[in-house]
């Protein structure tokens, strides 16, 4: 997966993608209409945007919204699973961290 959008005159399958922007702790980062918010952190280099309780960086592991590491607080809503929240031009994500026994 590549962060880059390819320009659409240079596109072989005449693809439309839409480009929007998110802001990840206070960064903006780059995606497109119809990635999740953890596609479009991944594709950005961001692996981790949570805190584990033993102080470990946690993201995607099952990327299916099953195991719970890759929330994070969007838009001012905490617990938030970011590979199953499309993302929306404009949208606010924060990590969370649970580093020495906080709730969030």
């Amino acid at each position: 997966m590549s962060p880059n959008l390819i320009p659409p005159d240079r596109d072989r399958l005449g693809r439309a993608d839409r480009p929007l922007t998110i802001r990840a702790d206070g960064v903006e980062v780059a995606g497109v209409h119809g990635q999740t918010l953890a596609t479009v952190l991944l594709a950005a280099g961001r692996t981790h945007w949570r805190t584990a309780r033993n102080g470990g960086g946690r993201g995607v592991f099952c990327g299916i919204g099953v195991c719970f590491d890759c929330v994070a607080t969007v838009n001012g809503v905490p617990d938030v699973r970011l590979c199953r929240r499309p993302a929306r031009d404009g949208d606010t994500v924060t990590s969370q961290s649970r580093a020495g026994g906080s709730e969030r």
